[in-house]
């Protein structure tokens, strides 16, 4: 999951997907994590209202900012962009480093609602967040969906 800052957005997704994975079962077959393009906030937590929010449904975020760095392209076989800015970050970054970029995909690409961008909830309010927790809910199945068809590593 990668969004800019890592504070907001991914870290959101990946405590939603992770959740889901415990729940499916599919916890010791799927490794969720999340960075951001930029290093802004590098080492620090999620942000409060994230956390806020996440806590409202039960989700557990135990988190510390990060930026993405290009050898996760290849040991990753999924990896999600929360906008449309992200996804060209994440596509110059691999070709950049000469890495393979067909498993970059827009988190809501998977969107049942249709594709789009996550907003970035940062300068908003708190409903804000609930938006995007609404939205990386209703996404998260079609994404688990997906992660089951990718073959296993034996």
């Amino acid at each position: 999951m990668v969004c800019t800052g890592n504070i907001c957005r991914s870290p959101m997704a990946e405590a939603v997907l992770r959740a889901a994975l415990v729940d499916r079962g599919l916890a010791d077959r799927v490794t969720v994590d999340s960075a951001g393009t930029h290093a802004y906030h590098v080492g620090e937590d999620a942000d409060r209202r994230a956390r806020a929010v996440l806590a409202e449904h039960g989700f557990p975020l135990n988190h510390r900012a990060r930026q993405v760095r290009p050898e996760w392209l290849t040991e990753r076989e999924l990896v999600l962009a929360m906008d449309d800015g992200h996804l060209r970050s994440l596509h110059l970054l691999a070709r950049r480093h000469g890495l393979p970029a067909d498993h970059i995909r827009a988190f809501r690409e998977f969107d049942p609602e249709g594709p789009g961008d996550v907003p970035d909830p940062y300068y908003d309010t708190i409903e804000e967040f609930r938006e995007v927790r609404s939205i990386l809910e209703r996404t998260t199945p079609a994404v688990l969906a997906h992660l089951e068809l990718l073959p296993r590593e034996t």
